[in-house]
């Protein structure tokens, strides 16, 4: 991206050698790397974890960098084997449409939750979206921390997943990645076709809402107002046909506006009275929910919901349970709101 690549530029002539500004040069790489780990590992936590062992990595080693590749590059190399460690042998993580077909609102009984490691889980733009940044990179960067985009990545082998990133998403030459990778421009070509062709045949329909569309704000009022009121009849009439309701840990999800309707008015039916807490996640608008205690007043959190837009519908609501995972991750707060 055009404003990291002129922070490296910058930094190429005068880089630190052992001197106490060499970990303000290294942060200055800290969200562009943030955003990599991410669609790598699908989790802000690990993300977190792979980013601050790369510039612990790049700190203890940095008087053998030398400078036959650029800072940036170094530190994806850096980055990427981080990545391809904390990978190896894990599983996939995946959304619950991932993992078994769409439940009925007649189900009324919960499976038993997965693991947080089953999850792609949430991670909030601050930590991955330039700020100010040129609006089409902006964009791209939105567009590709979506969950459904993540979670298709995640379909791909890891070195497979760090090709597609780096030359698609990235804009990295074949030349560049293939350094990166110790391998050679035809194999990291005949990576991307495989990747491209493994996306191909996945469903990424499903489009991210970005805060300055005035109509898109208007649809997200909207949807506040019903949720808040619980008139599911209007909640639903902003639902696009295809629109998915899930929550995670649960490997639970409802297709269709019918039936998210008659779940929200049936086992969902304790939402009613919730307040929404706008909050900015995975390149989406996001909610923190919190449902009514009660008799005794306030309302207690209950969920994350990551809403996602397409043609001027709602197209998913992902709902988040684990308030105690991702609340403090996204700066909600885990106490009960008066």
């Amino acid at each position: 991206m055009t404003d990291f690549v002129a922070v490296e530029h910058a930094e190429r002539d005068a880089l630190p050698r052992g001197s106490e500004e060499l970990g303000h040069v290294l942060e200055r790489h800290r969200l562009e790397l943030t955003g990599y780990c991410y669609r790598m590992l699908g989790s802000a936590f690990e993300s977190e974890d792979a980013v601050q062992e790369t510039l612990l990595r790049a700190w203890r080693s940095f008087e053998h960098f030398e400078e036959r590749s650029t800072l940036r590059t170094w530190l994806f190399r850096i980055a990427t084997n981080v990545c391809l460690d904390m990978l190896s042998g894990s599983q996939r993580r995946a959304r619950p449409m991932d993992l078994s077909p769409a439940r009925t609102s007649l189900d009324t009984a919960l499976p038993a939750p997965l693991p947080e490691s089953a999850w792609i889980q949430p991670i909030p733009d601050s930590q991955v979206v330039p700020a100010g940044g040129d609006p089409a990179e902006v964009a791209v960067a939105r567009e590709t921390i979506r969950l459904a985009f993540v979670a298709t990545l995640h379909y791909l082998p890891p070195r497979q997943r760090a090709v597609l990133i780096l030359r698609d998403v990235l804009r990295w030459r074949a030349s560049e990645v293939a350094d990166l990778l110790d391998t050679s421009v035809a194999s990291v070509n005949s990576a991307l076709q495989r990747a491209r062709a493994t996306l191909a045949t996945s469903d990424m329909s499903v489009g991210s809402t970005q805060p300055d569309d005035e109509a898109q704000r208007d649809l997200l009022a909207r949807y506040v107002d019903a949720f808040e009121r619980y008139d599911i009849e209007s909640l639903v009439a902003l639902l696009h046909e295809d629109a998915t309701l899930s929550m995670p840990p649960f490997p639970l999800w409802l297709h269709g506006p019918a039936d998210i309707g008659r779940w929200m008015l049936g086992p969902g039916i304790g939402c009613q009275g919730s307040r929404l807490i706008p909050v900015a996640v995975n390149g989406c608008a996001a909610f923190g929910q919190y449902r009514s205690a009660g008799p005794e007043g306030g309302h207690t959190p209950f969920a994350l919901q990551v809403i996602e837009v397409r043609d001027g519908r709602i197209v998913a609501i992902n709902a988040h349970l684990d308030t105690d995972l991702v609340y403090p991750l996204v700066g909600l707060p885990t106490t009960t709101l008066s």
